[in-house]
């Protein structure tokens, strides 16, 4: 099976439509691995591009619909590694556990070396130099290296064949080298090595079995969003519940789930209210209230009432689905600075052969002694092999990703984690993001404010108006009764009238009010005025030929808005808030969240502008927003966040994808993917550091083989545990 991804590929002017396939790679043991097998499939006839992640095990082909995935195995095959198509969707937790079966076959194989090898160790290190003692380190070393390190010799054989080399055949060389000098030895009475040859083999074996743990917790954010879907699902059939898997919905089948339940897939309330625990989508632990009408989503969880659900969006589909989709995505994807250590690799087994071979070659001119010259080489030769180089990069994106998606944050490419260190200004388009994006009574003037408000939602219940809602749903917020309207009248743009309880009552700016015979006071007028001052919408209320009172109603600011600029600022970045709202409102709104630099009254088309604008002032800007309008700003902006709950259109243009629109996530998002680049460059700083100063010390004879062993054993395994410290972030 193959996961389908429509792309395009350029070929000259046109686009040519490619098919993603995913392959799982047997086989590779470090970066040149992932180097060739990329190499060779880029290479095949119809194939757009291949990326090969090492730490994932998998490799990603665009490619041609006329491209068979059996020549892609083959290929790959030439040259000794192995491709499975892996499927897509649910199916992937299988996979997912794959690295929890690796870890377990090498810790078998590892504990079998150790019976052996551990022996040898002990009859090298306190048995007698006598002739006995070598024949049996001979016999108990020769299971560790031929059957317990076979792996090594077997890789390293399929890499000769095609002329290539990688880690396998630098410890094939290293131990095989010092096993047959040993056995040389054996009849020549020289000292041997044969305990050098174990415990190398069996420290790598070890190194290999961590590994495989490491990158298993590494890759485990995906197996987490996979688990969090419901395996089954109850639906009426003729009025009877029905119990069937979750696999077997169909879009227009109704789901009932009773409180406490997930809800299977993504779908709309045809019946029942009650709160749910979207905290896995949006990572909000707030619950959020829903009722008929409202769109649900699978794997949320059903807190309170009984819902009946009708399905909307199944299988690969659901927003669930998606996610898991563009974490993939940008686990697969390679940030810039990788490509510098995949170009490191792709020489870097070669070199070390040729600097073993010119170790030997010295040790045997300056000093002739073969033991000290074999010692040498075999040191360089395993103290050189670059798993850590080609687990830096991936597994740190690998981690942050994950981490993200767990917070809420959705990253769409390994590059953004560069790109944030070097955010200037995060320019807050005002609507849905800063604010709530919906009407809020803030304010009520009045001697009786409960008779204000009851007699102007009576009126309000029949507009559809912004402003008329807001009003309608504060009155039944705060449990006041509402009494039915009749003779209802609008006028656009002034406000209402009706008649309650044989009350003329009018709603709307005092004009309106004064048009129909209502005297309005200086102390509305004053009101309305300091209302507006504030940035609020201000409707008059009166009746019986006089107002009584004034109703401020604004775009309430989400909670967390201002302590997210704060933050921002604690991060060296800098707020801005852009918005078509006039300046008035626009600086009501910017002082109550902190924001100094405002741009208002700016026309849909006018965001991309301000971005650019500010771009050429030397800005890298990042842009959050959640319209279509939004789009060309977020395409425009260094670094585009789209709002999850905003439109279609606006998170496909964005990098990276906001769950909830709390803005507290912008400033999750810059943090996590600043401490996931800074991750990469110790990791990177690590992995070149250690072979670059491990190298010298061996070639000259300061570093005993199995302390080499040890050493590169160990390094992958703190390159993926340094990773996996961004687990705890924001814990």
């Amino acid at each position: 099976m193959t996961t389908s991804n429509p792309t395009s590929a350029p070929t000259g002017s046109a686009a040519t439509p490619t098919t993603e396939i995913v392959f799982e790679v047997e086989g590779m043991t470090c970066a040149s691995c992932a180097q060739r097998v990329e190499r060779i499939l880029g290479r095949q006839e119809g194939v757009a591009s291949a990326v090969v992640n090492f730490a994932a095990g998998e490799a990603r082909v665009a490619a041609t619909d006329g491209v068979a995935v059996d020549d892609l195995g083959e290929a790959a095959a030439r040259i000794g590694y192995r491709l499975t198509a892996l499927p897509s969707g649910a199916e992937r937790t299988d996979h997912a556990a794959r690295f929890d079966e690796e870890s377990r076959s090498q810790l078998r194989v590892f504990a079998g070396a150790a019976a052996f090898s551990i022996p040898v160790l002990l009859l090298a290190m306190l048995g007698p130099d006598a002739t006995w003692s070598r024949v049996a380190q001979w016999a108990l070393v020769t299971p560790v290296e031929f059957v317990f390190g076979a792996q090594f010799h077997r890789a390293a054989v399929r890499r000769a064949r095609t002329f290539g080399a990688n880690m396998d055949t630098l410890v094939s060389m290293g131990t095989l080298a010092a096993y047959f000098y040993s056995v040389w030895a054996v009849f020549a009475a020289e000292p041997v090595f044969f305990d050098t040859a174990g415990v190398i083999v069996t420290l790598i074996l070890l190194g290999r079995y961590f590994e495989a743990r490491a990158k298993g917790r590494a890759s485990g954010a995906i197996t987490k969003l996979l688990e969090l879907g419901a395996k089954r699902a109850r639906i009426l059939r003729d009025g009877e519940e029905v119990e069937v898997a979750a696999d077997r919905l169909r879009p227009g089948d109704l789901m009932v789930v009773r409180p406490g339940e997930k809800i299977p897939t993504d779908g709309e309330v045809e019946a029942g209210e009650s709160a749910v625990d979207e905290s896995m989508l949006t990572g909000e632990s707030v619950p959020v209230d829903r009722g008929p009408g409202d769109p649900v989503f699978g794997a949320t969880v059903n807190q309170q009432g009984r819902l009946v659900v009708r399905a909307t969006r199944v299988g690969g589909r659901t927003a669930l689905a998606q996610i898991v989709r563009l974490v993939e995505d940008a686990q697969a994807s390679k940030a810039p600075v990788q490509h510098l250590a995949d170009r490191v690799s792709g020489v870097f087994v070669p070199l070390v052969l040729l600097v073993a071979v010119t170790t030997f070659a010295g040790w045997m001119l300056v000093d002739g002694t073969v033991r000290d010259a074999m010692q040498a080489a075999v040191a360089v030769l395993i103290i050189a092999c670059p798993c850590a180089l080609g687990l830096a990069t991936p597994t740190a994106i690998m981690v942050g990703s994950g981490r993200g998606a767990e917070l809420g944050v959705v990253f769409k490419g390994a590059e953004v984690f560069e790109r944030s260190r070097d955010v200037d200004v995060v320019l807050f388009d005002k609507t849905g993001t800063l604010t709530r994006g919906r009407m809020t009574l803030v304010a009520v003037e009045a001697d009786d404010p409960d008779r204000v408000l009851g007699l102007a939602a009576a009126v309000e219940s029949a507009s559809e108006h912004p402003v008329g809602r807001a009003i309608a749903a504060a009155a039944a917020d705060r449990g006041i009764p509402v009494a039915g309207v009749d003779e209802f009248e609008s006028f656009a743009g002034r406000g209402v009238r009706g008649r309650v309880d044989g009350l003329e009552v009018v709603v709307g700016k005092p004009e309106l009010l004064a048009d129909r015979g209502i005297v309005v006071g200086e102390r509305w007028r004053d009101a309305v005025a300091a209302l507006e001052q504030d940035g609020r919408t201000a409707v008059v209320v009166g009746w019986d030929g006089a107002a009584r009172g004034a109703l401020g109603v604004a775009d309430a600011v989400r909670p967390g808005a201002a302590p997210a600029v704060a933050r921002l600022a604690e991060l060296g970045v800098r707020s801005a808030m852009i918005t078509g709202d006039n300046q008035r409102t626009a600086a009501a709104i910017a002082r109550e969240v902190g924001i100094d630099d405002v741009v208002a009254g700016v026309l849909p088309g006018g965001k991309a502008d301000e971005v650019r604008r500010r771009q050429a002032g030397g800005d890298e800007v990042a842009f959050v927003g959640d319209g279509i309008n939004d789009a060309p700003a977020l395409t425009q902006a260094d670094l585009g966040m789209a709002v999850g709950t905003g439109t279609d259109v606006a998170i496909e243009a964005g990098d990276v994808i906001l769950m909830s629109g709390e803005p507290a996530l912008a400033v999750t998002t810059l943090a996590l993917a600043r401490r996931t680049f800074r991750t990469i460059r110790q990791n990177l700083f690590w992995a070149f550091g250690y072979n670059v100063a491990a190298i010298p010390l061996a070639a000259l004879g300061l570093l005993d083989p199995m302390v080499a062993a040890a050493a590169m054993a160990f390094s992958s395994v703190s390159v993926v545990g340094n990773s996996l410290r961004l687990r705890r972030f924001g814990r």
